[in-house]
């Protein structure tokens, strides 16, 4: 085989894998929208629901970047650091899900007389959750992108 089939080859392994993936994880579904939720077994859940959805997530992308850097290196490059962040911002969003869950009352709407630091940790809540879904948007149109110009015409 020459370099142009295997690279063929390879790129419809890794597609199958990735399609099987993206099954997977859009069964998971995770909504980012913040809920005034003031129980911590719901955060509990939460939280377990949300780590579950960012590992096959980083899985998912793991797998494009597989892919793209099968055909074009300097792309899969910029891809991986956009994964890094995402990791770094999940870790960050779970860190913070894990301070809500240990003071769940801070999420009621209805506390007048939230604290300061109640408050800036909800905010600090819908702001990591707005960045994560936000990036995995840019990442998913990069990859959409890199595969209508690159991947769709090699897996033909």
């Amino acid at each position: 085989m020459d370099d142009t089939d295997e690279i063929k080859e390879s790129a419809k392994n890794h597609s199958k894998i990735l399609a099987k993936i993206g099954t997977e994880l859009s069964e998971i579904q995770f909504n980012f929208k913040v809920l005034d939720k003031t129980s911590a077994d719901y955060w509990q859940k939460r939280i377990e629901h949300f780590k579950k959805y960012h590992k096959k997530g980083m899985e998912y992308y793991a797998e494009a970047h597989l892919l793209m850097s099968l055909v074009e290196k300097e792309n899969a490059g910029l891809f991986l650091l956009s994964m890094s962040k995402l990791r770094q911002l999940g870790a960050k969003l779970i860190e913070i899900l894990e301070k809500v869950k240990e003071n769940p009352t801070i999420m009621s709407s209805k506390d007048k007389q939230q604290s300061r630091w109640s408050k800036e940790l909800k905010e600090e809540l819908i702001q990591y959750s707005n960045k994560n879904i936000q990036l995995e948007k840019e990442m998913n149109v990069k990859f959409r992108e890199f595969y209508d110009k690159h991947l769709k015409k090699l897996l033909e």
